[in-house]
């Protein structure tokens, strides 16, 4: 679809936020809005971003749409949403026929490395790896400035991978992922998500924190805040050696709440050697450019990323 301006649409389990933005990327048009948790309140508030988008450039637009889960290109169905209304929903067909375009669609994590990948810290490397660490834990692998999905659509996502090299303290803390189909022991997500850290650490201690107030702590010298980071990282530091030893990717780039966190970028490289099968370990970790608009503006950039 060929228009002067591209709109981004983030599907949120509890907001839908919309930016309409030129053709080198920057935002014209700004609009959020809350909207009922159904399946038609969800479309029909897509619908009047967009309109309101067209209205403001005076055209059609192409529209990419960033949710928390896969639309399947074999079934057109979502799954694995946490907004659980699209599941087993024909979500891009019904959208489509709203709005009345093709629209392009693909997961919070692809959106989010598009975004870094093309003009944001990941513009200057050819391969990226996004992770995003907030609520849950996922990743994406951008080659080139275009998404690599894989036949199964999950590529780069492996948050919901064993934990690599456990140890027996990690076997005996007995975290097991209740997301229904995963359900495994040791799953990485129930470690390395804001949730999972926080879970394990209130688990352990006795306490009833939230994560920025840990995150405070150990920024106050909390020795018990500063061991769980050391854990923490260590684990990170794991999954990245594996997933380096499959794609190695010249920047990872780092998103969601947890990706705030200063030390990670300190002390994940150096652990890195460690895990890692190579006489040097050149990969960068790095801090994300655009934060919460990562998604939308991945989005939008879902359209004519190719001729970038």
């Amino acid at each position: 679809m060929t228009s002067k301006f591209k709109i981004g649409i983030d599907y949120g389990g509890t907001k839908i936020e919309g930016i309409l933005m030129d053709p080198l990327g920057k935002e014209v048009l700004r609009k959020r809005s809350t909207y009922d948790k159904n399946y038609q309140s969800g479309i029909d508030t897509v619908k009047s971003l967009v309109d309101e988008f067209d209205d403001y450039s005076n055209e059609k637009n192409s529209v990419g749409i960033c949710i928390p889960g896969f639309s399947s290109t074999e079934t057109g169905l979502v799954n694995n949403a946490n907004c659980v209304w699209i599941n087993n929903q024909p979500f891009k067909t019904d959208l489509e026929a709203s709005l009345k375009r093709e629209i392009r669609m693909m997961n919070d994590a692809n959106c989010f490395a598009l975004s870094e990948a093309i003009d944001g810290s990941g513009a200057d490397y050819k391969s990226v790896w996004g992770i995003i660490i907030g609520s849950g834990f996922g990743g994406s692998f951008v080659f080139n400035k275009q998404v690599v999905e894989g036949v199964n659509q999950v590529a780069g996502d492996w948050g919901h991978q064993p934990l690599p090299y456990p140890t027996q303290d990690e076997y005996d803390l007995n975290v097991e992922c209740l997301v229904g189909n995963c359900q495994r022991p040791l799953c990485a997500e129930q470690f390395i998500s804001g949730i999972g850290f926080t879970k394990i650490f209130n688990k352990k201690y006795g306490t009833d924190l939230r994560t920025r107030e840990i995150v405070a702590l150990e920024a106050n010298g909390d020795e018990r805040a500063k061991k769980e980071f050391e854990l923490y990282e260590d684990r990170f530091a794991r999954l990245i050696a594996v997933m380096i030893g499959i794609v190695d990717p010249d920047a990872i780039i780092l998103g969601g709440g947890m990706s705030n966190v200063g030390r990670l970028y300190d002390n994940i490289p150096k652990l890195l050697p460690k895990y890692t099968f190579s006489d040097k370990v050149r990969n960068k970790i790095l801090r994300n450019t655009h934060g919460d608009s990562s998604g939308v503006r991945g989005a939008a950039w879902l359209w004519d990323s190719d001729k970038i």
